[in-house]
């Protein structure tokens, strides 16, 4: 869902682990990067079991990704591509915290 018009737009993702950022385009080719979400800044990931995202394609299928000055609401093609998303974006960003010492 965007972030200054609440509207669903489809964005294609990035992980990039020695870069530690999770990048999103609005092509599928990687031509338009729209942002990036760093390892460092993300707070938390979960299911947004409340429904909180208004109009959600899918609310079965919405996830959450927070960091410090935005959340992110998410849609997965299916269950098991977000059980997959959610736990390469945790660990990912738990893997970071990791070298913080």
């Amino acid at each position: 869902m965007g972030g200054k018009i609440k509207s669903w737009k489809k964005r294609w993702f990035v992980f990039d682990r020695l870069k530690r950022t999770f990048s999103y385009y609005t092509d599928k080719h990687e031509t338009k990067l729209k942002g990036v979400i760093y390892f460092q800044a993300i707070e938390e990931v979960y299911y947004d079991h409340l429904r909180s995202a208004t109009k959600s394609p899918n609310p079965s299928l919405t996830f959450c990704v927070k960091t410090h000055d935005r959340l992110y609401y998410m849609v997965a093609p299916s269950p098991e591509a977000m059980r997959i998303w959610m736990d390469v974006i945790v660990t990912g960003a738990e893997g970071y915290t990791q070298f913080m010492t």
